[in-house]
């Protein structure tokens, strides 16, 4: 039983204060998500387990104490060995230990139908609960077809598809789970990996690495992705944190002091002669590892979904229980416009990720051609649209959104991080470029699939042809983004269109695709705004 607080105080009675909400399941409460799920073929008893779990108080608990109580830098013992450990809040390890046992990491990989949507749908909801803990989880889950197929695979793939979370300072052999992180970026090169100049230095049967790396997520992983020059070029290597006769030689060097992702440590890593081991050939370091690159890409575009999932249900629950001037916020056209706009940009988000999800649980070259386009231009729109849209959500609150004691601070704090993780803005526009370049196929299953909605509503029609005019072709560089926006939004307009919600389908095309909109959230026309709201009912 929960007891309520005082209402009657000693000045003053405290009313129009909505009493937060702490505990609700993220299933059941989704329409959207039901919706797509069903679409692009999700298990939905799993979900439906996974968003009472996660949505429940106690992980809301566990979260704000993970977030409040951040991890700890513990260099040294206090006889002065090296431990280079980082310590945590228990509230990290049990939701890291939820997010295993509900499949996280392991959907994907389990071989049943829609693995890679059900993944998508479990990184929408922890980016609702806790998005630091999507770090670690999204890295193990990505870090499993870079293995398949070596000779790492059957020590490590078992452990960290294993339902389970083992934070035990053991090499992998003696655990009943692992994680794995990745350390690719130094200092000079950035998102040009080619510029790393860490040395890998062949032995007998390993390689030592000696180096520094800028940016190490996850530090207390089991096991780290990296790059460093062999005698053959830029190559790939998984560098283990514990060795069965003691630690290895990573050093910790600090943690980053974020502006979000809290409960998360990212820290400065050095390799003082690390033992690790090679994973494809000497020179194809790149090669070997995009394939993680690519399988995180898809987490990053999925975040930023629940995201702003997340923001739009505080918005929501706060207009619908607050007053002003003797009227409910939510009953006020103006309010109602706005909601109606967040409601729009929040389902075409989940929709380009689920969509996306979707064509990496295909197993045709079309399917895997087209997930390649569609996961770069879901990561650019969604990330370049979440922070306007948490922003707004968090002024539907007003004073209150800005106080931490909400989740707006830390939604918004989050909103960035998506866009710069695997690949900013830049990075994937020209990506993007040269997906469509050097694979025919990605180009033909893109436009295959938009021209495939042509007929259902004459302004998608008219966009779908504007863009072709405007690029019969790839476009210039400097016009790379616009390209890009224009493309992500037809292919959000044809999911939604896909998905058969009227009321959100035609409203994003004629606020994105039409024209009736201008360039702020609330500033649009042409919305069944009764419709669109009664998705949130």
């Amino acid at each position: 039983m929960t007891i309520a607080p005082h209402s009657m105080l000693a000045t003053h009675e405290v009313t129009n204060q909505p009493v937060p909400v702490t505990d609700r399941d993220l299933w059941s409460g989704d329409r959207a998500l039901q919706q797509a799920a069903q679409w692009a073929g999700a298990d939905a008893q799993a979900l439906a387990t996974a968003g009472a779990r996660l949505g429940s108080a106690e992980m809301s608990k566990h979260a704000e104490n993970a977030r409040r109580d951040v991890p700890r830098l513990k260099l040294f013992d206090r006889a002065g060995r090296r431990c280079d450990e980082v310590e945590f809040h228990p509230g990290y390890n049990a939701i890291m230990q939820a997010g295993m046992e509900l499949g996280y990491a392991a959907h994907a990989w389990e071989g049943h139908k829609g693995g890679h949507a059900t993944h998508a749908a479990l990184v929408y909801y922890m980016a609702q609960v806790e998005p630091g803990i999507s770090c670690p989880l999204t890295m193990t889950y990505a870090a499993v077809p870079a293995l398949r197929g070596s000779d790492l695979a059957d020590t490590w793939v078992p452990k960290l598809t294993a339902r389970a979370h083992d934070p035990a300072i053991a090499p992998v052999t003696r655990k009943r789970a692992a994680t794995m992180g990745m350390a690719m970026t130094e200092k000079q090169g950035g998102s040009d990996v080619r510029a790393n100049t860490t040395i890998a230095t062949p032995q007998r049967d390993h390689y030592t690495l000696h180096g520094h790396k800028w940016f190490c997520s996850a530090p207390m992983s089991d096991g780290f992705l990296t790059l460093a020059q062999a005698p053959g070029g830029l190559t790939c290597f998984l560098v283990p944190r514990w060795l069965e006769d003691g630690r290895n030689t990573l050093h910790l060097m600090r943690l980053k002091d974020k502006l979000g992702n809290h409960a998360n440590a990212s820290s400065e890593i050095e390799y003082h002669d690390a033992i690790a081991f090679r994973l494809g050939d000497e020179g194809q370091g790149v090669k070997t590892i995009i394939e993680m690159v690519h399988h995180t890409r898809l987490d990053t575009a999925m975040a930023p979904a629940g995201l702003m999932r997340a923001a739009l249900a505080q918005a929501h629950w706060w207009v619908s229980h607050r007053a002003a001037f003797q009227r409910r916020l939510i009953d006020q056209p103006l309010m109602r416009a706005v909601m109606a706009d967040l409601t729009l940009e929040a389902e075409a988000a989940l929709a380009l990720g689920m969509g996306t999800a979707r064509a990496f649980d295909g197993d045709t070259p079309e399917d895997r051609a087209f997930a390649r386009i569609s996961v770069a231009l879901a990561k650019f729109i969604s990330n370049k649209r979440a922070p306007v849209m948490i922003v707004e959500a968090m002024e539907c609150l007003g004073g209150m959104g800005y106080v931490e004691e909400t989740p707006m601070p830390m939604l918004y704090r989050e909103a960035p991080l998506n866009g710069i993780w695997e690949g900013s803005g830049n990075v994937i526009c020209l990506d993007i470029l040269r997906t469509l370049a050097r694979e025919p196929l990605a180009a033909e299953t893109l436009i295959a699939r938009l021209q495939s909605n042509i007929g259902r509503d004459g302004r998608f029609d008219a966009a779908l042809n504007a863009h072709q005019t405007r690029w019969p072709s790839l476009p210039p560089e400097a016009e790379a983004r616009w390209f890009a926006e224009s493309a992500a939004n037809l292919l959000a307009a044809a999911y939604l269109m896909e998905l058969g919600d009227a009321a959100i389908a035609e409203g994003f095309i004629a606020t994105r695709l039409d024209g009736q909109r201008g360039h702020v959230p609330g500033a649009v026309s042409g919305i069944d705004i009764n419709a669109v709201l009664a998705r949130l009912a």
